[in-house]
């Protein structure tokens, strides 16, 4: 179907008008241009804000003084382009009579393909061959040039959440599964490439990244998040602006400002109200990222939200987008409305008292350019009679065009207005070397949930057929959605496995069942009785699992159950998909699990009876290619979850990170506990943490602290770490997050090869926002945990943070306590170790069982001669342990065998045979009464520093 789409493609556009054929290199012909300049006013002379080499502010100052109010307001509103607001893909002669005559601020979308959700793309030949559309988009910027009185350039937006929006361009997965790579230099990588494809095809801004922080589950946008860790939203989001930005090729204007992704129960109503979330955990993890991109990144565009905060419109809030926005944050770029987030100020949150009235609100609180799919006209025309009543005053109108004006000369349209070479387009955009990045990204996006006795990867060599069912194996749909490109072609999973397979293995598909039921919505509340048809297609799954080797099922969502507008009630499979799955399990045939979706779904009776599962959310274009090469292990999986998977949406909420003790631990299997934490991600080899060193171990408030350790592979295979650094503020003003990541890169590691990992812990890094609403950095001890996830923590230790005159006096003890956390490892009860070395007789490590032990790690070329240990006192219980030494070869030889006095002495000391040893070990085996051992304090010398 693509394919012959294309071909009429070619067609339409070899028979089309000759002018578009001959177009190859735009050639100006119009005397406003010359040399190294443009007379953009057509006076004759060089104006300051015509020359390329004066001061930006001095260009944006000079031009802002040659503006009539007229052509100032037009600098304040969004065009939105063919087809959905504009009729002609071309300049014509009637738009001189049009109300951006003098002028428009940018123009959304323009021939980029999309039409509408669910609706075929554009298909005239200004839209692909890029060169073509790149020829197009000149010819609009040459009218505003040649045509408007100051010949003020065109700010060309479109979406790039996951490419840019264009009939082909690089196809990369959605912004989730981009989080789930942990991939800072693949993420600048893919930030780069949909700039560049972007400019070339004209668009000189895009609006990406997404900077909202995901804290419901059942959210329809959580497709387009990263994840929902502030601190990696703000990492990844810095590394897209750059990519976007870099040397200035386009402007990013990242989304949705602010506490946008925190609704009510995930319900969606177009006003987005009701965000249920504290001023401090807004400050904690909504505005996190925002603040961090501005500054880091230098973001040139933000795109306001129309949801309410505490019963006021962000939209309408002075607050928000000029207090916080510019006062605090320091952005100096420009603010687009989302889509009607100024008219709903009026029609959803009853807050204006008429459309008017709303336009009032949004420019005081700060909106420099509305943009949404009405006409200019609906917007310029109050604007203007609010001027002229004086509600809002020339000044304003100016620091609201200034930002604009700053911006489009920042990105050079002033000085490379146009495409000089379309014909590279074709040559740029959607080229073999970009998708090549487009297939890491897929790769490294795939997490492996299960693999219970390596199951995967498959041996091709052992298998002669697979059959391979659901509704997502064939269907390319989640690759072409809004937001990206729209008409790639796509390798679906069904045929990325024929593909790598060739015809060394027979492949028998079905689709089983569809991601819903004809009685969805309902079904998700009420279970409805399997059809004839239903259970006939069912059957056919299961009748091609029993001739096969092994069977592959791709469940999941698609753009029906997830996406903008489209929360749920829950986060099961929909649909009949969980009974397709239980009937090829039920056939004893290997059963390997595929989950394609814009969220995380809780796929409780998968993680218990199936043995292998992958996540591989909306994994792109190349998705089926990535998915294959996993499955049969030419791609070892590395990555990540960026989210917190529930075992039901009754946990709800229940993400990272969290408050302590809110999320309350039951046990491996607890119902309570995540199905899959933060973090969490399997591979096909292994890898071993060790070497923690912080340094310093006590710093003064305006110090850095660093952490650096080793991460070795210790397994057989080549793969990819994702190392995570946490810190926890032990005590504190305010209660903060039990952990707080600080910290994460993906490692690619060779077998028995390490790579020292080092962070810097930065001031701001540990800062808390206090009762008063200040941010500072309060002294006291942190914990510093390294780890595979949020609950697979390595490794710990400890540093404070203290006045300058007190750092010595608490060097001692962080030094104790950091040898204790490293090098002292008990069997059992880790957590309460530290109370055999706080000098307290009062508290004790206690080993509720027998043959427990602990091994001290000892300092180099020692040979230990006495162990000091007090046990617990009053009870004359007699303890009975062994004292063991590692001499070398691997083996631990027996040293001191016996047992304590039973008397209640503070300390007893027992001598020991001895020889050069790295690690000493006591093993206990309990006392004479209930076999439970307790000690009150332990005193080795030789313990390592």
């Amino acid at each position: 179907m693509l394919l012959n789409r294309n071909l009429l493609l070619s067609l339409l556009f070899l028979l089309s008008i000759g002018a578009l054929a001959q177009k190859k290199t735009y050639k100006p012909d119009n005397k406003i241009y010359k040399k190294d300049w443009i007379d953009f006013n057509k006076n004759g002379k060089k104006d300051i804000y015509e020359n390329p080499h004066a001061k930006l502010e001095d260009r944006v100052e000079d031009l802002l003084s040659q503006m009539t109010m007229d052509e100032k307001t037009m600098q304040m509103v969004t065009l939105y382009g063919y087809q959905r607001v504009l009729t002609d893909p071309l300049p014509t002669d009637q738009w001189k009579t049009k109300i951006w005559k003098d002028g428009v601020a940018n123009i959304d979308e323009h021939l980029n393909g999309f039409r509408g959700w669910g609706v075929e793309p554009q298909d005239n030949p200004n839209v692909w061959p890029a060169s073509n559309h790149a020829w197009a988009i000149n010819e609009v910027q040459r009218w505003f040039i040649e045509n408007t009185r100051l010949g003020i350039p065109v700010d060309f937006t479109n979406e790039g959440i996951r490419g840019i929006e264009s009939y082909k361009a690089t196809n990369f997965p959605t912004q989730l599964g981009i989080g789930h790579t942990w991939n800072k230099d693949l993420v600048f990588k893919i930030g780069n490439i949909t700039g560049r494809e972007a400019r070339i095809l004209g668009y000189t801004n895009v609006y990406a990244p997404i900077l909202d922080v995901g804290r419901d589950q059942r959210w329809g946008r959580y497709e387009e998040i990263y994840g929902e860790s502030p601190f990696l939203v703000a990492e990844l989001g810095i590394q897209m602006t750059k990519g976007l930005q870099n040397n200035f090729q386009v402007a990013a204007t990242a989304k949705h400002f602010a506490a946008y992704s925190n609704n009510k129960g995930a319900r969606e109503g177009f006003s987005r109200v009701d965000p249920q979330i504290s001023p401090r955990e807004v400050e904690n993890i909504h505005l996190y990222p925002w603040k961090r991109v501005i500054r880091e990144a230098g973001l040139l565009g933000i795109m306001s939200s129309y949801n309410d905060y505490d019963g006021v419109p962000i939209q309408g809030s002075k607050y928000w987008l000029t207090d916080k926005l510019r006062t605090e944050m320091g952005f100096k770029g420009y603010v687009v409305s989302d889509s009607d987030a100024v008219e709903y100020m009026y029609e959803k949150h009853r807050t204006a008292e008429s459309p008017k009235d709303a336009i009032l609100q949004a420019v005081n609180a700060g909106l420099n350019v509305r943009c949404t799919f009405r006409s200019p006209d609906s917007y310029i025309l109050p604007l203007r009679e609010l001027i002229k009543e004086g509600k809002i005053t020339e000044t304003l109108i100016n620091e609201r065009v200034r930002d604009v004006l700053r911006v489009k000369f920042i990105i050079g349209i002033f000085d490379n207005p146009y495409i000089k070479e379309p014909k590279k387009a074709d040559e740029i955009v959607y080229n073999n070397e970009n998708r090549k990045i487009a297939l890491q990204a897929s790769r490294e996006s795939i997490v492996l949930l299960k693999n219970e006795k390596n199951a995967l990867p498959l041996d091709r060599s052992k298998i002669k057929k697979i059959a391979i069912s659901g509704p997502n194996a064939d269907d390319a749909a989640y690759a072409l959605t809004h937001y990206g490109p729209v008409a790639v072609d796509v390798t679906t999973v069904l045929q990325g496995i024929k593909n790598k397979l060739g015809k060394s293995v027979e492949v028998s598909y079905t689709k089983g069942c569809d991601i819903i039921d004809k009685n969805w919505p309902e079904s998700e509340i009420i279970e409805f009785p399997l059809t004839q048809e239903e259970q006939a297609e069912i059957d056919i799954a299961v009748k091609q699992a029993n001739e096969a080797d092994v069977a592959i099922v791709v469940l999941g969502g698609n753009g029906k159950t997830c996406g903008e507008n489209k929360s749920r009630t829950s986060l099961d499979l929909p649909g009949r998909q969980l009974k397709l799955l239980q009937a090829i399990y039920a056939t004893g045939k290997p059963v390997v699990l595929i989950i394609i979706s814009g969220r995380p779904q809780s796929i409780n009776w998968a993680d218990k009876y199936i043995p292998a599962i992958l996540a591989a959310w909306y994994p792109g274009s190349e998705g089926g290619q990535a998915v294959a090469d996993v499955l049969f292990g030419d791609y070892n999986p590395g990555g990540k979850l960026t989210v917190t998977v529930p075992k039901t949406v009754g946990q709800i909420p229940l993400n990272f990170p969290y408050k302590p003790a809110s999320q309350i631990p039951a046990g491996p299997a607890g119902v309570n506990n995540p199905l899959y934490p933060f973090g969490y991600g399997l591979s096909y080899t292994t890898f071993k943490y060790s070497n923690l060193k912080i340094s310093p171990l006590v710093q003064t408030k305006e110090g850095n602290i660093t952490v650096s350790f080793d991460v070795t592979n210790t397994g057989k295979r080549e793969g990819d770490e994702v190392v995570q650094m946490y810190y926890r503020d032990l005590v504190s003003s305010v209660t903060t997050y039990d952990l707080n990541m600080r910290g994460f890169d993906r490692v690619n590691l060779k077998p028995n090869e390490t790579k020292t990992i080092v962070y810097a812990l930065k001031p701001e890094d540990i800062q808390l926002l206090n009762q008063d609403n200040k941010w500072v950095v309060e002294p006291g001890e942190f914990k510093v945990y390294i780890g595979a996830s949020s609950t697979d923590l390595k490794l710990e230790g400890k540093f404070a943070i203290a006045e300058r005159d007190k750092t010595e006096e608490i060097l001692a003890k962080i030094s104790t306590d950091n040898r204790i956390q490293n090098y002292v490892q008990p069997s059992t009860n880790e957590s309460n170790k530290s109370k055999m070395f706080d000098k307290n007789l009062k508290t004790f490590w206690t080993a509720k069982e027998k043959n427990v032990s602990i091994d001290f790690q000892l300092e180099s070329n020692v040979t230990p001669k006495e162990i000091e240990i007090a046990w617990e006192k009053g009870n004359e219980l007699k303890y009975k342990f062994e004292v063991q030494l590692s001499c070398g070869g691997g083996q631990f030889i027996s040293m001191f065998k016996g047992e304590s006095s039973g008397k209640s002495l503070e300390i007893e000391k027992y001598p020991i045979n001895t020889c050069t040893a790295s690690i000493l070990r006591i093993i206990f085996f309990g006392n004479n009464k209930d076999d439970v051992t307790r000690i009150s304090e332990i005193s080795l010398k030789e313990l390592k520093n």
